[in-house]
């Protein structure tokens, strides 16, 4: 019944976009112009339409609900008591790495196994590092800082395994470890190298997972780690108020059939060993974005994935700058445009597929929502525009806009309403309505160049010119305007001329085109000056997380 209100729901939004647009390109006949414009906008509007559906519900949820964590995940209303009470499973804390810095890599579970032991729970919990470095200098390295980490532990609390060949990536490493290495374990915390979790966090999910047998997979939301750069700090701050709300509607109509995002998440090994082992794609490669499609397996199975819509102690690296933000997505654009040869596979959950569908349009829409801008400069270039309402057009963007945004809108929404559900009760709300115009002047730059981004990569990835898996760039450093401009120079000229097509149509259209390109222009500086290092945002990402005591004290130390 859930999913039959929220399909409704979706229908309803998409339907009052394209009968808004109808409204507004009908008057005066159809150019080719204006009949394409609308087809780009109908493959749009059901998903327009699932965001905004998911956004309201979600609001809804955290405003009206006593706890809405605990409205969503049915193991949150049954666990037992506080973190000094029983837990009986034995927990892997797993973290896969590859020619990875140990000396960041370790602190995090250096700390996460001193709070563990703090709340009695020590013998519950052992590290595992599982690494795929090649032999040589950096495997050495790696070797010896895992060594000199499970000296300072009790035998067994530290382990190290590192394997020879990368086969199946990612999750070919979990697999064998799980295959050759998990016996007396009965759960798995996997993490990646940039992960980091409280003790609270993780007890959290372990005796949710222990209220709910039926349960193979939780995972909190996760928010962004040590910004230490502008970049980090901003975005940070809209993706953690938008994921929240994300995460909660989308649990209420999901139910047992949550997603799952690779990391920070708990896994029951048994279920997971089972049903979760994945085959080499038709064309003989091997599936790199596993996370959708090993969800879909347990939905598949009768198995429950759940998210808990609370990233209280789950954080990770945002991308430090805008280049290693594009470069990620190269990387998720690679992995999902794999799903398109799995959405038949019947060995799949048919929400789990829709979910790997979604990821995958993600990517592939962008071409079409791109699109929409030279075709409405053309559109006017050739007159087609005369007659068009321009009340109603407004309208139409404005109503684009609010429901492609609606989850974030709405996290910024319940923070001013309801600031102790939305993490934010110490941050006072002037500052709060300063730090959401800055995201939104932010987000209003930044998304024409992802668009551009998006749209040359799912190109690309088409017609077989780019493959896209390199490592990901963690460090924060500056970007200077030389490299910014080798990086953007087609957006520059991309915008140039989208402009140029709008005001040879009309001043009107020019204007309307100018807010949709600026990004474009401003790339090179938007770029240099968002790499800058922020320091001071090390705190306002703890503020944010004022009862964990444990992050107060390291990042007061980062900062000093």
């Amino acid at each position: 019944m859930r999913r039959w209100l929220f399909s409704g729901l979706v229908a309803l939004v998409a339907a009052g976009l394209l009968g808004l647009a109808w409204a507004v390109l009908a008057p005066g006949g159809w150019s080719v112009w204006e009949a394409m414009l609308f087809v780009c906008l109908a493959a749009n509007a059901p998903w327009l339409g699932l965001s905004a559906a998911t956004g309201l519900i979600g609001l809804g949820i955290r405003l009206f609900a006593a706890d809405p964590s605990a409205a969503v995940v049915p193991g949150m209303r049954r666990q037992g008591g506080g973190t000094a009470s029983h837990i009986a499973s034995r927990t892997a804390v797993a973290i896969c790495v590859r020619d990875e810095d140990m000396a960041a890599v370790v602190p995090p579970l250096e700390d996460l196994l001193r709070d563990l032991a703090a709340t009695g729970h020590a013998d519950r919990f052992a590290v595992v590092i599982l690494s795929d470095t090649p032999a040589g200098p950096a495997a050495d390295e790696e070797a010896d800082a895992a060594a000199a980490f499970a000296a300072r532990h009790p035998p067994g609390a530290v382990r190290y395994r590192r394997r020879e060949a990368n086969t199946g990536y990612k999750a070919g490493n979990v697999m064998d470890f799980l295959d050759r290495h998990a016996e007396g374990f009965d759960l798995l915390l996997l993490l990646d190298a940039d992960s980091r979790m409280t003790a609270e966090a993780v007890l959290r999910l372990v005796r949710i997972m222990e209220a709910e047998p039926g349960c193979a997979l939780v995972q909190p939301t996760i928010a962004g780690d040590k910004a230490e750069s502008t970049f980090q700090d901003v975005f940070g701050f809209g993706h953690r108020h938008g994921a929240r709300i994300w995460a909660t509607g989308q649990a209420w109509w999901q139910d047992r059939q949550g997603p799952f995002w690779g990391h920070n998440a708990l896994i029951r090994i048994a279920p997971f060993r089972e049903h979760c082992r994945l085959p080499t794609l038709p064309d003989g490669s091997a599936i790199l974005s596993h996370d959708h499609v090993e969800a879909a397996r347990l939905h598949a199975a009768g198995w429950a994935v759940r998210v808990v819509p609370e990233d209280g102690g789950s954080l990770d690296t945002h991308p430090p700058h805008l280049i290693a933000f594009l470069d990620r997505d190269l990387r998720w654009a690679a992995g999902n445009w794999q799903y398109r040869l799995l959405l038949r596979s019947r060995d799949l959950g048919r929400l789990g597929r829709f979910q790997m569908l979604q990821a995958l349009l993600h990517y592939a829409l962008a071409p079409l929502w791109l699109a929409m801008l030279p075709l409405a400069a053309l559109n006017a270039a050739s007159g087609g525009a005369e007659g068009t309402p321009r009340g109603l057009l407004l309208a139409l963007l404005l109503a684009c806009y609010v429901s492609l945004h609606m989850p974030k809108l709405a996290g910024y929404a319940e923070a001013l309403l309801r600031p102790a559900t939305a993490g934010v009760a110490q941050v006072g709300r002037l500052e709060l309505l300063r730090r959401m115009g800055r995201e939104l002047f932010f987000t209003f730059l930044f998304e024409p160049i992802a668009a551009v981004d998006k749209t040359v990569t799912i190109l690309s990835l088409a017609t077989g010119r780019r493959s896209g898996w390199a490592p990901q760039e963690r460090r924060t450093r500056r970007v200077g305007a030389p490299e910014a401009v080798r990086r953007f120079w087609p957006h520059i000229l991309a915008g140039a001329a989208l402009l140029g097509l709008g005001f040879a149509g009309s001043p009107f259209a020019g204007l309307l085109l100018l807010p949709a390109v600026l990004g474009l222009f401003l790339v090179v500086p938007f770029c240099v000056l968002t790499s800058k290092p922020h320091r001071a945002a090390a705190t306002e990402t703890v503020r944010s997380f004022g009862s964990d005591h444990a992050l107060v004290s390291r990042e007061k130390r980062l900062v000093s």
